[in-house]
């Protein structure tokens, strides 16, 4: 049961109105499945604060009982914050702790006429604090990890088909104070498909990959716990093994009791926090840490390919001096050998000067004259005009044969 002041009641009231429609209309079309995790990032709690006090009627007990969990609440979170002894806590006035504390959580209680026992857990505001309790406002967290609660009861293994005491543990349970990164699963949509028993057993990473990119995280932890019990409602004894990964890797187990049914949701919370030291455990030894191979990479980036620099094709001067018709008419038979080259201007011929020609050529005038000298022919650039100065060896001028005799 919680108990929150005012503000915090009509806050509340107001997020269940209108931010929690949806879950609660699902809870609603299912309503043997689903526990909703409660969101605990602001938070600090200590649980397990026994009272027992008087007062002149049963209002006046509570409250007196309340106050005595705000200051054996502070002093014992100060104790297991700095892992110091309990009696180095500071004490603080009860003013002081109204403002730090947010909300008292009653587990059981037993109210008389002038006396109130209880056992209480005490929500501290981590911003307010966390200075005087020396927490930062954000600690180093792991890679989120997948939780699966997994309960054995009867021969039967269930995570979040069905609404079980395991399962509602871990949803009660404060994430904020732990550096594991729990992503945990309400049992609603398509949890019970996705997240089940059997599934739990499943090593194949290439479906785990899927699942863990929908959910949003690293890796899988599983939380086991095998409830045997002496009789329906009688005394029980659960044994709690923690799993990593896939493969199901242990991390270590260990046995709780509890008295009756009553009892159970006490063993099961006190399951849960020390599986939590199970997981940190293994954190701290680099244990429980993200999978590369779990995780879908996303696709490289487009690479657009570089266009080649496009040549258009463009008029060249060419300037041939040749001594004679013929060699003039060589170095076009030359130049009309070159792939791509088409002769669009004047082709006349002057003995001994310079014969312009202009030529359409796919490439530069430097790259033109390259194909003209690989061919035997000197030639030369000269601005954007390739010059030929001189032809090789090629056909001999016509001679005029003389009429025999």
């Amino acid at each position: 049961m919680l108990f929150r002041r005012p503000s915090a009641l009509i806050a509340a009231a107001l997020l269940m109105l209108f931010g929690a429609g949806g879950a609660l209309l699902a809870q609603m079309e299912s309503a043997d499945r689903g526990i909703l995790p409660i969101d605990s990032s602001g938070t600090l709690e200590i649980t397990g604060i026994k009272v027992d006090v008087g007062g002149k009627d049963a209002d006046s007990a509570r409250y007196a009982g309340w106050r005595i969990a705000q200051r054996e609440g502070f002093k014992a979170l100060w104790a297991k914050t700095n892992k110091r002894p309990i009696s180095e806590a500071p004490n603080l006035s009860d003013s002081t702790l109204d403002g730090l504390v947010s909300s008292i959580v009653v587990g059981r209680e037993q109210i008389g006429p002038n006396r109130y026992i209880a056992e209480l857990g005490v929500l501290f505001d981590r911003t307010r604090a966390g200075e005087l309790l020396g927490i930062p406002g954000q600690i180093s967290r792991s890679a989120p990890m997948l939780l699966i609660p997994v309960l054995v009861s009867g021969g039967t293994a269930t995570t979040v088909e069905l609404k079980n005491p395991w399962q509602r543990a871990w949803a009660q349970f404060r994430t904020a104070q732990s550096p594991v990164d729990y992503v945990r699963v309400s049992g609603l949509g398509v949890d019970p498909l996705l997240i089940n028993a059997a599934q739990s057993r499943r090593p194949a990473r290439g479906w785990w990959r899927n699942v863990l990119d929908l959910y949003g995280a690293a890796n899988i932890l599983v939380a086991e716990v095998r409830l045997d019990r002496l009789y329906p409602g009688g005394p029980a004894k659960a044994t709690f093994v923690a799993r990593f990964g896939p493969d199901g890797t242990p991390l270590g187990s260990f046995d709780l009791t509890a008295k009756d049914s009553n009892d159970l949701p006490r063993m099961m919370a006190e399951g849960v926090q020390r599986m939590d030291d199970l997981f940190v455990q293994a954190l701290a030894a680099g244990i429980v840490r993200s999978d590369p191979d779990l995780i879908i990479q996303p696709p490289p980036p487009v690479v657009e390919e570089e266009k080649p620099v496009e040549v258009r094709q463009g008029p060249i001067s060419v300037l041939i001096t040749a001594p004679n018709g013929a060699w003039f008419d060589y170095g076009l038979a030359v130049i009309r050998s070159i792939r791509g080259v088409r002769i669009s201007g004047e082709t006349s011929f002057a003995v001994g000067g310079a014969n312009r020609v202009t030529v359409a050529y796919l490439g530069t005038p430097q790259s033109f004259r390259d194909q003209l000298v690989a061919r035997g022919l000197a030639a030369s650039v000269d601005g954007g005009t390739v010059r030929l100065n001189s032809a090789p060896a090629g056909p001999a001028a016509p001679q005029q044969q003389s009429p025999s005799p």
